[in-house]
């Protein structure tokens, strides 16, 4: 069954145009082209950037919080009990009185001692504000590093000025380091976020309503797979270009993050607002009336067939785009409550 799947996904059809074989894409002639099987390698780019991630929250943005003057707030752990901690997990977080006095009976102690443990308990649960900064500056680290890498990998190639480029020569089209090097940065950033999955539903729960959380869960297993399946097609050119508009906005946001976890209101409000043009330059412009023409409209003039392939990656980058409206919907209604509201 799974080797009759895997050659059912590998079917050329699929992928690449009529005429066109996987033979077609062995390595000739100084042509190097993208292979499946080097995205394995993410993988372990993942954990590399677990590790630094690791060091930099730990030796880098704790010294910058203190500098900033945020404190690092420990919070009263409550006293061990199993059967409080039980009903924690499995009932209810925010019991009633009812139900606080037959805890309270259960173990044999007084109302208050049992309403003030779930208020310890729940306090753990929310994250510290060194926390929150300690997370926002690793994402501000990452996106500033990769809008500016992706800027000088991006700027001599014909392709970041004349969209139509990104077909030339498709899809024999010979595989630059900086591309391999790009893709593999970024999707290894996006599954050590998936990795870490966990560890964010227990900080953010309480932070962001559940409709936007599944929007960060969408949009990251979105992006691994949109990244992949343009890997395999070689779609490179486009895949660096939908990478590079991405990550270009996203590091003012975590930036306006940082700042207000420090209570810099004015410079947090700045940085907010050259989020909001950056995003609705990036995400409403640029991605959709650039982007989304050149996947949709142009490749109608290399090929009369379409692949299956072409209504895959548009979908996904559809989805996408349905993701940024749902964002910038949120980030409009923050900004008419800082104008009119103050």
């Amino acid at each position: 069954i799974l080797k009759t799947l895997n050659s059912w996904f590998w079917w050329e059809n699929i992928w690449m145009p009529i005429n066109c074989t996987w033979a077609d894409f062995v390595d000739r002639e100084g042509l190097v082209f993208p292979k499946p099987h080097q995205l394995y390698a993410t993988i372990p780019y993942a954990f590399v950037l677990l590790i630094i991630r690791f060091f930099s929250e730990r030796y880098v943005a704790i010294p910058l919080a203190k500098a900033l003057g945020i404190k690092n707030v420990r919070r009263v752990k409550p006293q061990p009990n199993p059967v409080l901690e039980s009903y924690f997990r499995e009932c209810s977080r925010q019991p009633s009185q009812s139900e606080i006095k037959g805890l309270a009976k259960k173990c044999n102690c007084t109302v208050h001692l049992v309403e003030k443990w779930f208020r310890r308990r729940r306090n753990l649960e929310i994250p510290t504000v060194l926390r929150k900064f300690q997370e926002a500056f690793w994402r501000f680290s990452f996106y500033l590093t990769s809008s500016i890498v992706g800027f000088i990998f991006l700027y001599d190639k014909p392709w970041f000025y004349d969209i139509w480029q990104t077909w030339v020569g498709y899809p024999f089209q010979t595989l630059l380091p900086s591309q391999y090097w790009y893709y593999m940065a970024e999707i290894g950033f996006y599954w050590s976020l998936i990795f870490t999955l966990g560890i964010d539903i227990k900080r953010k729960a309480s932070a962001l309503c559940r409709s936007d959380f599944m929007a960060h869960v969408v949009h990251h297993l979105a992006a691994i797979g949109l990244m992949s399946g343009s890997w395999c097609g070689n779609y490179v050119r486009l895949g660096t270009l939908v990478i590079f508009v991405h990550d270009t906005a996203d590091f003012w946001l975590e930036a306006a993050k940082m700042f207000n976890y420090a209570r810099w209101e004015k410079t947090c409000n700045i940085l907010f607002i050259i989020f909001s043009i950056a995003f609705f330059i990036t995400r409403m412009i640029l991605f959709p009336f650039w982007i989304l023409r050149a996947t949709l409209y142009q490749p109608t003039y290399y090929s009369t067939t379409p692949v299956i392939a072409y209504f895959l990656f548009n979908g996904m980058l559809l989805t996408l785009q349905g993701l940024h409206l749902y964002w910038g919907y949120l980030i409009f209604k923050i900004l008419k409550r800082f104008v009119f509201l103050k």
